[in-house]
């Protein structure tokens, strides 16, 4: 069984037991989130929402906070010597899903 959730933006298929990465979440470390924004759930039964399925969760505990790799943002206007260099570390958390509940 397997399901599209809605979580900082994104849809993101997930499955039980799987670690995922999503948008810095407001939980500590050790909690366990739930997120009721289920776009499809599939497997044996499918069932799709319009947008979100009734009653169906997504439970998964917070493992992890911790910011990705870098990356350089490099502005430059030719033959006007305007030259920007910028970095950026998008902070995540990682969590591995426990249930999926339809």
């Amino acid at each position: 069984m397997y399901a599209i959730i809605e979580t900082g933006g994104k849809q993101i298929k997930v499955e039980a037991g799987q670690e995922i990465y999503v948008e810095k979440l407001n939980a500590e470390d050790g909690e366990v989130v739930t997120f009721d924004k289920v776009l499809f759930v599939g497997g044996e039964a499918v069932k799709v929402g319009a947008p979100f399925v009734e009653g169906a969760t997504v439970t998964a505990k917070v493992e992890k906070h911790g910011r990705q790799k870098k990356i350089v943002v490099f502005k430059l206007k030719a033959k006007k010597n305007y030259r920007r260099k910028q970095g950026h570390r998008q902070p995540y958390t990682k969590l591995v899903v426990e249930t999926i509940n339809a």
